[in-house]
């Protein structure tokens, strides 16, 4: 589990004020060069011209100091400007000239001038560095904030699903204990009396037996279920896809669950030369077991579950499995499709559903109650067309 970094609440001194030397010293060798430059470029001119225009032009190097190294930079590059002045400019030339006062107070005004230019850049430049290194540490906070808040949304999330796995384990628990150890206790207490007991006649006999076979049935529904739930949970749930005739699928899985819905009537109504639809066999056989168990456990003996499918667009095949129970309240028609979940008074494990809807949606399709005019609950699930 990685940590998110600690906000830094102060900006580095260094990191305002610049490489404090380094930055100096660059500052003076622009500066300094800059004065070379300059000052031999005027040499050839200095006959034309007056000496205020030089003075101005001399200014330049100072000011480029302290816009790169700072005041330090801008004072001592000024300072040497104005001794080039001095000694470069000012007849009689090559020599430093104090005693004429006019010249002196030029030089002091061109000094002052200069220096007022440097202090004035450096301050300027330090506010801008200064600024710079602000909003650098104020973009920084806001990529450690973000950062914080991403890491606080991946753990909030991975504590949502270290509590969701812990409700499904628990979930899971209670169903094998009560689906599973119901069936085993019936299917032992048969044993039990078969093997103890020599007084029941043929009939009997038949009857206990097929109680053990209606649970041991039961027992392998359960079983599927759960062991597609671990593979629903594990990500590996892939559909195998082929050819199939909804027709036959139908005809199939009613025939090997005979048991299950003999006391229903099954009808089918699937249009003639129906097209074939783009499934796992399997999986498609699984989730009508689980909706034909489910509208057995909810529907009267004697009434009539019918199985039947549509087309839905070019693209879509529609399947619909429809009972004649008590129907599903609109309040409960999403959260019987999550896992664990049952309805009022149901005793069911509350997987079948789920598993149907992951295996529809493995195909691209979905699964709903469906409003119809049928008496009951119909439970509709799309597949798509081979071909389609």
């Amino acid at each position: 589990m990685t940590t998110a970094p600690a906000p830094r609440t102060s900006i580095d001194v260094s990191s305002v004020m610049g490489s404090g030397t380094k930055a100096i010293l660059r500052g003076l060798g622009a500066g300094l060069g800059l004065l070379f430059v300059v000052g031999c470029s005027l040499l050839p001119f200095r006959p034309y011209l007056d000496t205020a225009t030089i003075a101005l032009v001399l200014l330049i190097p100072g000011v480029t100091a302290a816009a790169v190294g700072g005041r330090v930079s801008g004072l001592s590059v000024s300072l040497g400007a104005a001794l080039v002045l001095n000694v470069g400019f000012l007849k009689p030339y090559g020599q430093l000239k104090v005693n004429v006062a006019e010249e002196v107070v030029d030089l002091l005004v061109f000094g002052g001038m200069a220096l007022l230019a440097a202090v004035l850049f450096a301050r300027e430049t330090e506010r801008r560095r200064a600024a710079e290194a602000w909003a650098e540490h104020s973009a920084e906070l806001a990529r450690e904030n973000t950062a914080i808040r991403s890491e606080r949304e991946r753990l909030a999330a991975e504590a949502i699903g270290l509590g969701l796995a812990g409700e499904h384990r628990s979930a899971l628990l209670r169903s094998v204990s009560h689906d599973l150890r119901t069936p085993l206790a019936t299917i032992q207490a048969v044993i039990t009396d078969l093997r103890d007991s020599d007084t029941y006649d043929q009939a009997s006999r038949e009857d206990l037996l097929d109680l053990v076979t209606d649970e041991a049935e039961r027992l392998d529904r359960l079983v599927a279920n759960l062991l597609s739930m671990s593979r629903i949970d594990a990500g590996a749930l892939v559909p195998q896809r082929q050819a199939i005739p909804l027709q036959e699928l139908f005809e199939d899985c009613v025939r090997r669950h005979a048991r299950l819905v003999r006391d229903r009537k099954v009808a089918y109504e699937i249009p003639f030369a129906f097209p074939l639809v783009d499934a796992d066999w399997t999986l498609v056989d699984q989730v009508v077991t689980n909706l034909l168990a489910n509208a057995v456990r909810h529907a009267p003996e004697g009434s009539r579950i019918v199985l039947s499918a549509r087309r839905k667009g070019e693209a879509w095949a529609e399947v619909s499995v429809t009972d004649q129970g008590p129907g599903i309240p609109p309040a409960l028609r999403e959260t019987i499709f999550t896992p664990f979940r049952t309805g009022p008074g149901s005793a069911s494990s509350g997987v079948g559903l789920a598993i149907a809807r992951a295996i529809v949606e493995a195909h691209g399709g979905t699964i709903k109650v469906a409003d119809t005019d049928r008496p009951g609950a119909t439970v509709s699930f799309t597949l798509p067309v081979h071909g389609g």
